[in-house]
């Protein structure tokens, strides 16, 4: 099976070096970048990675940046991010999400279960298991493909954004609360750090995508979501 590619995008050359020891020990290819436009120089002409571990805080172009700007491009947009940073609040957590990351992991940080969490979501991009389409109205899921469409026309999802578009529509019109959302191990893998706010921030980026195709998700209050043909 190809080693996958993992980037690497830090300026504290201990944790370059730690995480890129854990990461090739378990048989990954790892590129190490010191600042955000030496990394976007690269995904722009070079290979693009399997997956990128960024830190936020970073001289020049920070984390956030970068993650908005790999989001904003057809190239780069479904790249899975792990935000490795020492900015540990709820707020801090909530505007990775809001901004495209998948998994964000607080410093100090255990290296076995950062390597869990790189895997876990690698699984979950790779996955080819359940392959079929779904048509709900305008709305149309490719599983095999990984695509998203509305009347045709293509619309640019996150990994984890796709997952949970994915769960609502295999349950058409059944009501998931937050809290079983949280625990589907598609979704999140073995171990993650989620509250129910990140739930919220994934549905509005998913409705704000979709367009019209948006409202379809609906919202049960003090319980959670469902998504329904109108």
């Amino acid at each position: 099976m190809e080693e996958k590619l993992i980037a690497v995008v830090d300026d504290e050359e201990d944790i370059l070096e730690l995480v890129s020891h854990h990461l090739k020990r378990e048989g990954f290819k790892v590129k190490e970048f010191k600042n955000g436009r030496d990394f976007l120089l690269y995904v722009e002409s070079s290979l693009i990675p399997d997956l990128v571990i960024l830190d936020i805080m970073l001289p020049g172009t920070d984390g956030l940046d970068i993650c908005r700007s790999l989001r904003s491009k057809s190239r780069t947009h479904s790249i899975p991010i792990i935000m490795l940073t020492a900015k540990a609040s709820e707020a801090d957590v909530v505007v990775g999400l809001e901004l495209g990351a998948d998994d964000y992991i607080v410093k100090p940080f255990s290296p076995r279960e950062l390597i869990a969490r790189v895997k876990s979501i690698l699984r979950r991009a790779n996955k080819e298991a359940d392959r079929k389409t779904i048509r709900i109205g305008p709305l149309q899921i490719d599983t095999e493909k990984f695509e998203v469409s509305v009347d045709g026309e293509k619309v640019e999802l996150t990994t984890t954004e796709f997952k949970i578009l994915e769960v609502l529509a295999e349950g058409q019109g059944r009501v998931f609360t937050r809290d079983q959302l949280l625990k589907k191990k598609r979704l999140w893998g073995d171990e993650k750090l989620v509250y129910d706010r990140t739930i919220d921030v994934h549905i509005k980026n998913i409705r704000e995508k979709l367009g019209k195709a948006g409202s379809m998700i609906k919202t049960i209050r003090s319980i959670g979501y469902k998504l329904e043909e109108q």
